[in-house]
């Protein structure tokens, strides 16, 4: 019986989910490897920034692509999880793959996928067709000058570990997914220290010391120039605000007087000095041209959706991704320095593979009443599970436990006056339905 040839997007969604890729996480990168080299290794053509971390991945991507697309250099860019639009999650110059494009590498891609299944692979992951899929449009098709490429999970055996990057990133080191990558904090730096490569320089805004030390221990292993934060290069706030953040930047080589970020949170201004040192050494190392003056205005142009992202005023609406401790926490401070309201009123769904005290300790005491629900995928919490986990923490809490989260988000509209503060945050699934529920439908309309 002849394969149907696929037609949509969706064609290519229902066969990766009826059996066409392996579910779940299979950590290790022999299915990838395996792959590629029969594919004519397409990954050794691209000139990669692999950049890896717990936090602060996307943020500091977004910031290096931007300034090298300012700089004239055609940028690709590799994501995940999507926000908006599936294809977003492989971009150039910050346009998606169009449809066609991706189609037409799934169907080159998918005689190889029952190949890997009769010789005894094993079939890939969701995730690795993802990443087979962008390797070969980025190699064969959009040939970008330079790839940003981020991981997806830990480092050592994530998909994405099987290029050799001119510059490795670890933005930093918390815990998030210890059933893959381990309750110990250095244990989870030695999974992320697994995309240092032999002598490619490696920057970092690690500051756990205990990480730290993981994380020094390999580049010396590996004959690596390690560049810390707070070492090799600093900042210095000079103004904050929401939506927009001033820094001096310095470093080994030069300063940077008087940097502009449109992003809010402290936690993003170290996200863009890691991205700023992350240039310096493509100017130092590979003698990459970038002006002064594309930095700044580069930075300007980086846009990161669901990150501390105002989408709607009177009430204020706020999302964050914010779905670990540290982002959490990160995310409660940012509140509190910089948003004025009368009542905060927070919609939260998590997985239930996470630690779900940890995400909820630092932002349900922000709260004057919390609504609970679940954002349509099979690792959710349920509502009124995850309405227990709050009322643990603060008994007198108002909580609503409302599964679908548009009708969630309906409720606070409805509830809230002009002064109030909506916060979105726990899962990135859900910032993702309710940016869809209230931008989509203003694109809609406009």
């Amino acid at each position: 019986m002849m394969t149907k040839p696929f037609t949509s997007i969706q064609s290519i969604m229902d066969w990766m989910q009826n059996g066409g890729c392996a579910r779940g996480v299979k950590p290790g990168l022999e299915r990838m490897e395996w792959a590629l080299a029969r594919l004519g290794n397409p990954e050794r053509r691209l000139k990669v920034i692999h950049i890896g971390g717990t936090n602060g991945k996307g943020s500091t991507a977004a910031m290096v692509a931007a300034v090298l697309q300012q700089a004239g250099y055609p940028v690709g860019l590799f994501t995940s999880p999507y926000i908006m639009e599936w294809n977003e999650r492989i971009q150039l110059d910050g346009k998606p793959i169009p449809e066609e494009d991706f189609i037409r590498w799934a169907e080159r891609l998918r005689p190889l996928m029952d190949e890997m299944e009769q010789e005894g692979v094993g079939r890939p992951t969701e995730f690795e067709f993802w990443t087979l899929v962008a390797i070969n449009w980025f190699a064969r098709d959009a040939v970008p000058w330079f790839v940003v490429w981020e991981v997806g999970l830990g480092g050592r055996f994530d998909s994405t570990n099987v290029v050799h990057p001119l510059l490795s990133v670890i933005t930093n080191v918390g815990k998030d997914h210890t059933q893959w990558l381990g309750e110990d904090i250095a244990e989870i730096a030695a999974e992320k220290a697994g995309i240092i490569k032999p002598g490619v320089p490696v920057v970092t805004g690690c500051e756990d010391e205990k990480a730290l030390s993981v994380l020094r221990e390999t580049a010396q292993q590996k004959n690596s120039r390690l560049y810390e934060l707070s070492r090799d290069f600093e900042v210095q706030i000079i103004a904050q605000e929401a939506g927009r953040q001033i820094f001096h930047f310095s470093n080994l080589f030069r300063e940077l007087p008087h940097v502009t970020i449109p992003f809010t949170g402290t936690h993003q201004v170290k996200n863009g000095a890691i991205a700023l040192m992350t240039l310096e050494l493509l100017r130092q190392y590979y003698a990459t041209v970038i002006e002064d003056e594309d930095i700044y205005a580069g930075l300007m142009e980086a846009r990161w959706p669901g990150r501390l992202e105002r989408i709607y005023d009177n009430p204020a609406v706020l999302l964050d991704g914010a779905h670990n401790r540290e982002g959490a926490q990160a995310l409660a401070r940012a509140v509190e320095e910089f948003y004025d309201y009368d009542r905060l009123f927070l919609l939260t769904a998590v997985m239930k593979d996470k630690h779900v005290d940890e995400i909820l300790k630092p932002l349900v005491p922000l709260a004057d009443h919390v609504v609970v629900t679940e954002a349509g995928q099979p690792r959710d919490l349920e509502a009124q599970a995850l309405a227990k986990s709050v009322k643990s923490i603060r008994e007198d809490i108002p909580v609503e436990a409302v599964p679908s989260p548009r009708e969630a988000f309906q409720r606070l509209k409805e509830a809230t006056g002009e002064k109030d503060l909506i916060l979105v945050a726990g899962s990135l699934f859900l910032v993702s339905e309710i940016r869809k529920q209230v931008v989509g439908k203003s694109q809609e309309s406009g």
